[in-house]
Parts: C-alpha cells; structure tokens; sequence
C-alpha cells in the first residue's frame, strides 16, 4: 500500500544483491513510498547479484563501494548527494560477511584473519558509514539510520559462528554512535533484529533451514518475511519514528521473548525432537 510515507526524502541503501535480500524489499518499498534513494554494494559484490536490475526498476543510480573504504564512502556520499539534490533522509546497512563460516570454521578455532575481514565488513563498516556521514554533514536533522541484526548477537546459535560477534559489536556500535549522532545532529540510529530469513547471505549458515522451522515453531506469529522487514525499515525512516534511537528492535513475532511454545512442546511429547 503506497501512502508516501517517504514522499520527498533521500537516501542511500547499501546491499541489495537480488530478489531475497531484504536491502532489495526495501529499495522497491522505498520506491513505492515516494522516495529517491542511490543503491551501493561492494564491486565483488555486484559482479555476483542483480542490483542492475533493481536500479532500472527504481530508478535509482548505483555507486559501486567498498563500505569499508573510508575513501570510497567519501565517494559515495558526495556523488549521492549531488545525484539526489540535497542531503540525506536515511541510511540502511544490510551488509554482512563471514570468511569463517564461508571456509566451515568452528567457532573454537578461528582464523583470525578471517574474523577481521568479516568483522570490518559486517559491523566496523557501519561506524565508517556514519562517521563519514557525520563529518560531510550528509544527514537531515531527523534523518533515520538503520542496520540489520540478528537475536545470535544476544543468545547462542550454534553454527552462527562469529557472525553473533560481528552482530554484538554492529548492536553496540548504533547504540554509541546513536548517542552522539543525537545529541549532535539529532539523528536516529537503530538495528532491527529479523527473524531468519532465506537470503543468500542467510542461507549459508550451517543448520540454516533448521533455525527457520524452529523460529516458526516458536514464534507466534512465526518469521517475519523480507517484505515484512521492508515494511518495518521503511516506518524506521518515517517521521512517525521521530524519537525512536540507539534501540534494538526486534522483528521476529515474538521469538525474542518466548521461552517455548506449545508446539514446540509438543513435538517434544510426541517424540519429534530426538537426541
């Protein structure tokens, strides 16, 4: 339902690969909602997905960046804000990276190079996107910027790996950046902590499909889908959440604070749970 939530406000939304990604929802979402916004990825990035193909249905201009690249963020924020016609009304952040689970490393035995790339990638990333954006004043006063998380950055999921760090550290950067952001130029800075949800990034995780029927079992309103999550984001952005920052939010029906369901009891009567 289009009711121009986002008439007239820009932005940058970083990570839509294809048609799973939740940063691709958002992108037409945002569309649909009035806004103009510059899709980005990392180059290696769109040589494997379809982000060509979401511009030309948007109408938005692609800047190729390495969101760890301090220069090329300089690049991308001056180039948006020229393209756009002014400074930005919100950021999203969906990117997320690990060489660990990518090379089926335990948990208890890191490679700690690839624990560094993964972590620049998934969490050191969104301190660099703001801080950029804070020094070139790229930002509206109430502008909204957003990252996804996931509950691993609070509870243990095995197979997650070190993604759940990387989660923990992208939670704590929002919600001390968020301060200063405030305080200074009255920006918001959230993370919205989503169900499972089949992405590509997603899918990887070993035990994957096993996290998704379980979330669903124990939620009740079971997983909230990448459209969903878009919907969320794009309320996230809105004026309606003004006064909303430094906050975890969790999308996921409930999952975050049930202890355990009736169904998920019942398989357990019924035998489905085995050791």
């Amino acid at each position: 339902m289009a009711n121009n939530l986002l008439e007239g406000k820009r932005g940058i939304i970083f990570g839509a690969l294809d048609e799973n990604s939740i940063a691709w929802k958002v992108a037409e979402k945002a569309m649909e909602q009035g806004a103009k916004f510059v899709l980005t990825n990392a180059p290696i990035a769109m040589r494997f997905g379809e982000i060509d193909k979401l511009g030309e249905k948007t109408g938005a201009t692609i800047i190729p960046a390495d969101a760890t690249s301090v220069s090329d963020l300089e690049n991308l924020f001056e180039k948006s804000m020229e393209i756009l016609g002014g400074k930005l009304d919100f950021v999203l952040h969906s990117i997320g990276m690990s060489v660990n689970v990518r090379k089926g490393k335990h948990y208890t035995e890191y490679d700690y190079n690839h624990l560094t790339k993964g972590w620049d990638v998934s969490a050191v990333s969104f301190h660099k996107v703001m801080s950029v954006a804070k020094k070139m004043d790229a930002v509206n006063e109430w502008g909204s910027i957003v990252a996804l998380s996931y509950i691993a950055a609070q509870r243990t999921f095995p197979g997650y790996n070190d993604m759940a760090d990387n989660k923990s550290y992208l939670e704590s950067i929002a919600r001390s950046f968020g301060y200063y952001y405030g305080t200074d130029k009255n920006v918001r800075v959230n993370t919205i902590s989503q169900s499972p949800t089949p992405t590509t990034a997603g899918s990887g995780v070993k035990g994957f499909t096993e996290f998704l029927n379980f979330a669903e079992e124990m939620s009740p309103l079971g997983n909230a889908t990448a459209a969903e999550c878009a919907d969320y984001t794009i309320m996230m952005f809105s004026d309606f959440t003004k006064k909303v920052t430094m906050q975890n939010l969790f999308h996921d029906g409930g999952f975050a604070t049930t202890g355990i369901s009736e169904k998920v009891m019942k398989n357990f009567i019924e035998g489905r749970y085995t050791k």
